[in-house]
C-alpha cells in the first residue's frame, strides 16, 4: 500500500516534538538540512559533504552550538545583532504585539501603531533632512524601493530620461535582482545578468589604488571617479549616487575623510541625488545614529535594515529626505510599490524596544567614545604580527589584511596567491576556536555587538592573536612563508 503523503512519518514528527522542547540532535539536524534547506550564499554540495554547524543559543556577545560550544560572535550574527543576544524586553515586546495585533496591512489606508511610532521615532534620530520613513522587509527591497523611487522623483520632476544609478565596484546592496545589479560584485552579475540603467566607478580602497599618494589625496581622486563617470554617462541621464559609507561585504573599506564630502560636491554640482545604503552602518555600528553623520554625507534617500530590530525580527525601510518626499507626496499621486509586510507591526514593535535600549543604555555614545577608541588600540596593535600587513578600524567594524611578507611602506606588501585561500583558512582556525571572524579573500573582518566591553575586546583579541599564530604556523608548514 502506498504511504498517505499528507501524514507526517514518525521520524518526522518525533523530529519536530524534539525541537520544540530544546532537544537537539546534531547528526540528524544536519542530515534534514543538507536534504532540504538552501541556504544563502552557499554551495550546497561542499556543505552537505560536511554538515552544517547547529547554533543553538545566544546570549550577550556569545553563541552556543548543539555541541555545547561556546562561540564569541564577532560578526553580530550578519553586522545586525547591535544589542546582543538574549534581550527578553524584546522578545517580550514582540510577544505582546502578537497578541494584540500580530498582522495588518498598511494598504487600504490603514496604519498600525507600531509603525507609525517607529515612523516618527526613526525621524527623531536620523539627520534633519529626513521626515518620512517607507517600510520594506529588508535591506534589499529597501534598495528595490530606491530605484523605483528615484526613477519616479525624475520621471514626475519632468527629466525622464534621468534613469541611470551609479554605484561602486565591490559594493554591496542586496541580493534581489535590483539589489544586486547596484551592487559591484561580479559574481552575483555572472548569475542573473544585470539590468539596465546601473553604472559602476572603483571603490575608494586605499590600500589597491592608493599607492604614491596620502589617505587625503587619494579620497579626492576616488571621489573624481564618480564626476568622470557622470561626464562619460552625460549628467541629465544620471538620476542618483549609492554608497555605503563604509563598506561592509566589500571586505570593510573605510574610506578617507576627504571622500565623501567631495562625492556629495559632484552630487550637487550635477544635482544627482545621493543615496546612503546605512544597512550596515546605521544604529550606532560606527558610533553615530547614522554613519552618514560621522562621515559627513547629506543623503537623500537611507536604506536601513538590520539593526533597526537587531536582527530579531526581519524589518528594513528607506528614510526619505525631503526634496524627494515633497515631490512623491505633492505631484505624485498613487505610488504603485509595495510589500505585504511594509511596516508589519510585530517587526516594527521589535525595533521600538531595541531603539529603546541602544538610547537607555547610550550604546552609540559607548562605541564613540569608549569601546569603539578601545578596540581601534588593541585592533590595530595587531599590526605587530607577521601575517598582518595593515589593520583598520571605525567605530565596531574594522579589517586586516594578511600578507605573505610585510613592508615598511603598506603598498610594497607582497600578499598571498589568492588561489591558496589563506583568509579561509584563518577563518578556519577562527571558528575552531570559539570565534567567528569572516574572510574577505585576506582579508579578516569584524563587526561585533555594540554591547561588548572592554574585557571582551581584550577576550576577542586574544582569541585573533591566538588564530593568526595558527595560520601563521600552517603556511609555514605548506611552504608559503618563510
Amino acid at each position: 500500500m502506498t504511504a498517505n503523503p499528507m501524514v507526517p512519518s514518525a521520524a518526522l514528527v518525533a523530529s519536530v516534538k524534539a525541537a520544540t522542547h530544546n532537544v537537539y540532535d546534531t547528526a540528524e539536524i544536519q542530515r534534514q538540512d543538507a536534504a532540504h534547506y538552501m541556504h544563502p550564499f552557499t554551495d550546497h554540495k561542499a556543505l552537505g559533504e560536511r554538515g552544517a554547524r547547529v547554533m543553538v543559543r545566544g546570549d550577550g556577545i556569545y553563541l552556543w552550538d548543539s555541541e555545547g560550544n561556546k562561540i564569541l560572535d564577532g560578526m553580530s550574527g550578519l553586522w545586525c545583532v547591535n544589542v546582543g543576544y538574549g534581550r527578553t524586553s524584546i522578545s517580550d515586546a514582540v510577544y505582546r504585539q502578537m497578541q494584540t495585533l500580530p498582522f495588518y496591512n498598511s494598504f487600504f489606508n490603514t496604519t498600525n501603531v507600531p509603525a507609525t511610532r517607529l515612523a516618527a521615532l526613526l525621524v527623531e534620530i536620523s539627520p534633519p533632512q529626513f521626515n518620512h520613513v517607507f517600510f520594506t522587509g529588508s535591506g534589499s527591497e529597501a534598495n528595490d524601493t530606491n530605484l523605483r523611487m528615484v526613477r519616479r522623483y525624475w520621471d514626475l520632476k519632468g527629466q525622464p530620461q534621468r534613469h541611470t544609478i551609479i554605484s561602486r565596484y565591490n559594493a554591496y546592496h542586496g541580493s534581489t535582482v535590483a539589489g544586486a545589479a547596484l551592487g559591484g560584485m561580479a559574481g552575483m552579475h555572472e548569475q542573473g545578468g544585470m539590468i539596465p540603467g546601473i553604472e559602476h566607478i572603483g571603490q575608494p580602497n586605499y590600500l589597491e589604488n592608493g599607492s604614491g599618494m596620502t589617505l587625503d589625496e587619494f579620497g579626492i581622486v576616488a571621489a573624481g571617479w564618480l564626476e568622470t563617470k557622470i561626464l562619460e554617462v552625460g549628467a541629465d541621464k544620471v538620476a542618483a549616487f549609492i554608497g555605503e559609507p563604509v563598506q561592509g561585504a566589500g571586505g570593510v573599506i573605510i574610506p578617507p575623510a576627504t571622500y565623501w564630502p567631495e562625492i556629495g560636491r559632484i552630487c550637487d554640482k550635477y544635482g544627482v541625488l545621493l543615496i546612503a545604503d546605512e544597512v550596515i552602518c546605521g544604529f550606532g555600528r560606527l558610533g553615530t545614529w547614522f554613519g552618514s553623520e560621522l562621515m559627513q554625507i547629506k543623503p537623500d534617500l537611507i536604506t536601513f535594515a538590520k539593526g533597526v530590530t537587531s536582527g530579531y525580527v526581519p524589518l528594513g525601510g528607506v528614510l526619505v529626505g525631503d526634496r524627494v518626499a515633497s515631490v512623491l507626496i505633492n505631484e505624485g499621486g498613487d505610488f504603485n510599490h509595495g510589500f505585504t509586510y511594509s511596516g508589519h507591526p510585530v517587526a516594527c514593535a521589535a525595533a521600538l524596544e531595541n531603539i529603546r535600549i541602544l538610547m537607555d543604555e547610550r550604546l552609540v555614545q559607548q562605541v564613540a567614545q569608549d569601546t569603539g577608541p578601545y578596540l581601534k588600540e588593541k585592533f590595530e596593535a595587531l599590526m605587530d604580527h607577521p601575517l598582518v600587513g595593515y589593520a583598520d578600524t571605525c567605530g565596531f567594524v574594522a579589517g586586516l589584511n594578511l600578507v605573505r611578507k610585510k613592508a615598511a611602506v603598506v603598498h610594497d606588501c607582497e600578499y598571498f596567491d589568492p588561489e591558496q585561500g589563506v583568509g579561509m583558512i584563518c577563518r578556519g582556525y577562527m571558528f575552531a576556536n570559539g570565534i567567528i571572524m569572516r574572510a574577505v579573500g585576506d582579508r579578516m573582518i569584524i563587526a561585533p555587538p555594540l554591547v561588548m566591553t572592554r574585557a571582551q575586546i581584550d577576550e576577542m583579541i586574544f582569541k585573533i592573536r591566538y588564530c593568526l599564530e595558527a595560520t601563521l604556523i600552517d603556511v609555514q608548514k605548506r611552504g608559503w612563508v618563510a
